[in-house]
C-alpha cells in the first residue's frame, strides 16, 4: 500500500521534476521554452478543476480566475508566483526526497554525500525537527524557489474549487517566468491582470511577511586602455585589465559588500569582468533600502574610478546604470489594509507574524510600481540558489491555510466597508 502524502507536497514533488531554468543570457521571453512545460500542466490542472479562463500566453504567463463565492462586490487580488529557478545550479533531473518526521540528525544527500544538511548550517532546520522535510539529492537544486509557492497557490485554487463554502471573492492567479533573472513581469497585462492588490508567494520562514526590498540597479563600467605590440609598448600600452584590477582594489574591503554586511545594510557589488589590455568592462549591482543610497554608491565607484584613471594616463572610462527595482515599502506604506490583511491571515492560521526587510527583491518588487500593491508571503523555501536547497511540507500547508484566510479576510473587509475598491 502506498503511503499517503500531503496533496501540497505531491504537487511540489511533481513539479520539481520539471526543469524550468532560467537563462540570463537568453534574449527571448520566457528566457527558455522550457518553463512552459510546466507552465502547461498548470493550466491543465485548473482546468480540470472547472476553472474555465486559465490560460498561457506566448510571454510565458498563467493567467487563471477562481470565481466569487459571495454576493458581495470584494476587491480582486492576485496571488503569484514564479516558475523558473535560479541558474546558479543545475535544475535538470531533480530528484525531490521526503525525509519524514525529520529527527534531526545531519542530512546527507545520496547523490553528493559531500552535501549534508545540519542545523549548525541551517538553524532554521533545528525548528522543524518532527516536519517532513524535502530536499534534492546533492546534484541539483531543488527548486523550492519558487515551486513551493507555486504549489501552495495551486493546492489554496483546489481548495476554493472544491468548497464553495469558503467565502472569497474573485481571485487571481499569476505564474510568471524568468523571475531568477530579474524579468519575471517584463510583460505582464495589468489590465488584463485586473486586480487592486496582490501577493507574491516566495518568502522563506513559516509565518515571515516581507513589506520591503531592496532597492536595486545595475552598473556596467567600460574602461579604455591604450593597445599595442608588447613588444614595442614601453610608454605606449596603458592595459586596461591592469587598470580595472587597480580600481577593484580600490573598492572598500568591509563594509559595503555582500559578504561583509548584513541587515539593512546596502552593497555595492561586482558580479561579472572581461575584457582585454584595450577594453576591459565589470558589470555591479547596487543595492539598498534607501533608493538615495544607489546614488551614493555610483557616486562613490565615479569617484574611485577617477582617482584610478588619473594614476593611469591615457586611460578612459564609462559609466552605465540602469534601475532593476524599487523598495515595494514605497508603495505598501500607502496601502496599509494590504500589509494588514496578509498580517491578520498568518495569525488566524495559528503562527505569529515574523517582518524583516528582504535582501533581494521580488517580483512583488515591481509590480508595486506597475501599480499591484504586493508584499511577499512565506513558502518555507530555505537555502535557494543552492544544492542544500530544502523545504519544510508542514510549511507548505501552513502557507495554503494562510491563504485561504487570507480571501476571506478581504471578503469580509468588502462586506463591512463603504469603500470596498480601495485596497
Amino acid at each position: 500500500m502506498k503511503e499517503s502524502i500531503a496533496p501540497v507536497a505531491d504537487r511540489f514533488m511533481r513539479y520539481v521534476r520539471i526543469d524550468t531554468q532560467s537563462d540570463p543570457h537568453s534574449v527571448t521571453q520566457p528566457s527558455t521554452e522550457k518553463q512552459k512545460d510546466l507552465s502547461r500542466l498548470l493550466v491543465r490542472e485548473l482546468q480540470e478543476m472547472g476553472v474555465t479562463d486559465a490560460e498561457l500566453d506566448e510571454a510565458g504567463y498563467v493567467y487563471a480566475t477562481i470565481p466569487a463565492t459571495v454576493p458581495h462586490p470584494v476587491p480582486v487580488v492576485c496571488f503569484c508566483a514564479h516558475v523558473d529557478t535560479a541558474p546558479d545550479c543545475s535544475g535538470t533531473g531533480v530528484k525531490p526526497i521526503l525525509h519524514r518526521s525529520w529527527d534531526g540528525r545531519p542530512i546527507v544527500l545520496p547523490d553528493d554525500p559531500t552535501q549534508v544538511l545540519t542545523t549548525e548550517r541551517h538553524p532554521y532546520l533545528a525548528e522543524r525537527i518532527g516536519d517532513d522535510i524535502i530536499t534534492a539529492s546533492g546534484t541539483t537544486l531543488l527548486g523550492a524557489d519558487d515551486k513551493a509557492g507555486v504549489a501552495i497557490i495551486m493546492e489554496a485554487a483546489a481548495r476554493w474549487m472544491g468548497d464553495t463554502t469558503i467565502p472569497h471573492g474573485n481571485i487571481r492567479l499569476l505564474f510568471t517566468p524568468d523571475e531568477e533573472i530579474g524579468r519575471g513581469v517584463d510583460k505582464v497585462d495589468m489590465q488584463r491582470l485586473g486586480a487592486v492588490a496582490g501577493y507574491t508567494l516566495d518568502g522563506s520562514e513559516r509565518g515571515s511577511l516581507e513589506d520591503e526590498t531592496f532597492s536595486a540597479d545595475a552598473v556596467e563600467i567600460t574602461i579604455r586602455g591604450v593597445s599595442a605590440h608588447p613588444g614595442f609598448a614601453r610608454g605606449r600600452m596603458v592595459n586596461a585589465l591592469k587598470v580595472a584590477a587597480a580600481f577593484l582594489e580600490a573598492l572598500p574591503g568591509t563594509g559595503l559588500s555582500p559578504e561583509t554586511t548584513s541587515g539593512r545594510d546596502g552593497f555595492v557589488h561586482p558580479v561579472h569582468m572581461q575584457g582585454t589590455a584595450e577594453s576591459a568592462s565589470i558589470g555591479f549591482i547596487l543595492r539598498d533600502f534607501r533608493t538615495a543610497g544607489l546614488d551614493e554608491y555610483e557616486a562613490l565607484l565615479r569617484k574611485l574610478l577617477d582617482e584610478v584613471i588619473q594614476r593611469h594616463p591615457g586611460a578612459g572610462y564609462e559609466l552605465r546604470r540602469t534601475e532593476q527595482y524599487r523598495n515595494m515599502k514605497e508603495v505598501l506604506d500607502r496601502h496599509p489594509g494590504v500589509v494588514a490583511r496578509a498580517e491578520e491571515a498568518i495569525r488566524r492560521a495559528g503562527m505569529s507574524v515574523l517582518k524583516h526587510p528582504v535582501r533581494g527583491g521580488t517580483d512583488g518588487s515591481r509590480l508595486s510600481f506597475m501599480g499591484l500593491p504586493c508584499p511577499n508571503i512565506f513558502t518555507g523555501e530555505m537555502a535557494f540558489h543552492s544544492l542544500q536547497e530544502y523545504v519544510s511540507v508542514q510549511d507548505m500547508e501552513k502557507g495554503v491555510e494562510t491563504l485561504l484566510h487570507l480571501a476571506s479576510i478581504w471578503s469580509e473587509s468588502a462586506a463591512s466597508d463603504a469603500t470596498p475598491d480601495a485596497p
